[in-house]
This record gives structure tokens, C-alpha cells and sequence, in this order.
């Protein structure tokens, strides 16, 4: 694991001295971050935190904001049409609650994000979520539950606000 942290934060360093017209290079830096190439209607403004990458799967016309963190020990898909907004955090590891095993191990749980989904500023995702199709986290929002489809969300820790009609 500390392989892969050393190595995210080599790439991510060379990512952050990018700016918003560097929209290529970041492409390009993300998709090594990530194993695989990113389709050309992606766009992350930096700067971007990770911990891995290889466990993370990006759907095409994704919009990353700048100062967001993606820790994808467990699992980070997001899926088509996806917006993230500045400040989000996506989360998929922790460790134990007893004060005793804190520092034994990591425990890591995947993070779903279905298509057109709108995260707005400050949220923060814990492993083991899916936010549903078409739904909004409003900004602050600590998720640590599914979200249902066609959902808004918020609050700490988030709840349902209303329905949101297609």
C-alpha cells in the first residue's frame, strides 16, 4: 500500500503545477494515475489529492472541481455525467473504532457514484455508499448512507431533503 500511496502522490504532484488550461496534460496525468485513459470530455481543475489510483474507474463527461480528494483503497467508480465540486472527499477507507486496533489495519469499502449525479462543494462520501442516478449531495453533506435515485441530500450526516423530479 505504501507503494501505491508514494506513487499517487508522484503523479499528483506533477498534476499540481497544471492549471485549467492545461486540461491535456491533466488528462493524460490522470489516466496514468488511474491505469487506464480517460475519455477526452473529462476535465479535473486542480489542484487533486489521491492516495492509489489503479482503484479508481472514471465514466466519460466527468467534471472534477479543484482541492477534491479521492482515497479509493476500496473502490471508486463514477459513472457517466458525473459533477464533483470543489472540496469534495471521497473516502473509502478508515480504520477500527477501538482505540487498540486503530493501527492494526485499514478497513476499505467501495464508493458508487451512478450516472448524473451533482456532488456540490464540501461533501464528503464515506466507503460503502451509492449515491443513485440523477441524485444531488448538497454542499457540506457528510454521506455515510446510500442515497436513493433522483434524491437531494444533506446535512450531517445527510439525509433526505426531497425528491428531485426528472
Amino acid at each position: 500500500m505504501s507503494a501505491s500511496v508514494k506513487r499517487a502522490m508522484a503523479i499528483t504532484a506533477k498534476l499540481n503545477r497544471l492549471t485549467f488550461n492545461d486540461a491535456d496534460e491533466v488528462r493524460a496525468l490522470f489516466s496514468e494515475l488511474i491505469g487506464r485513459k480517460v475519455d477526452d470530455s473529462f476535465l479535473l481543475i486542480p489542484p487533486f489529492y489521491a492516495t492509489g489510483g489503479a482503484d479508481t474507474r472514471i465514466g466519460r463527461n466527468v467534471f472534477i472541481n479543484q482541492n477534491c480528494t479521492f482515497y479509493d483503497l476500496g473502490g471508486l467508480d463514477i459513472a457517466d455525467d458525473v459533477m464533483i465540486g470543489p472540496n469534495v472527499s471521497l473516502i473509502t477507507s478508515g480504520h477500527p473504532v477501538e482505540p487498540s486496533r486503530r493501527r492494526d489495519f485499514t478497513i476499505a469499502k467501495p464508493i458508487v457514484i451512478e450516472r448524473n449525479v451533482w456532488i456540490a462543494a464540501g461533501a464528503i462520501i464515506i466507503g460503502g455508499v451509492t449515491v443513485g442516478e440523477n441524485s444531488v449531495v448538497a454542499a457540506g453533506a457528510v454521506v455515510t448512507k446510500d442515497v436513493p435515485p433522483n434524491t437531494l441530500v444533506g446535512g450531517n450526516p445527510a439525509k433526505v431533503i426531497r425528491a428531485i423530479a426528472e
